[in-house]
């Protein structure tokens, strides 16, 4: 099954969205990426247990700190699904797409190309 999403959008990886800790989304923003999803296993059907959970209270916690520090937690969200629901990770990648579009791109990366401009 070929799945189409945006090709904007990169996929990285991980043996469970357990392992995906808050310095790793936070870095994603600091390295310029205008928004990022999680795509988890369903909740209550983690190949390792808790991995999800754990997951989702990283990204929530993820939220708040990018409210508190001006880039919005509107750009970062945790989704639940089966590897057999394809054309739902392609859904909601072109979900996400859209919404990053309307937000517009990270205030992080406005702000260097500013600096940028002045010190250029």
């Amino acid at each position: 099954m070929r799945l189409n999403y945006p090709s904007n959008v990169k996929i990285i990886k991980v043996p469970c969205t357990g392992k995906v800790d808050v310095i790793h989304l936070l870095q994603a923003f600091e390295r310029g990426a205008d928004g990022v999803y999680i795509a988890g296993c369903l909740e209550g059907d983690c190949h390792f247990l808790r991995g999800n959970l754990r997951a989702r209270k990283r990204v929530e916690y993820t939220k708040r700190l990018l409210d508190e520090i001006g880039i919005g937690g509107e750009r970062l969200q945790m989704y639940n699904m089966s590897a057999a629901q394809g054309p739902r990770f392609a859904e909601v990648a072109r979900e996400m797409t859209e919404r990053i579009m309307t937000l517009g791109p990270n205030p992080i990366r406005a702000k260097k190309g500013e600096a940028e401009m002045e010190t250029g």
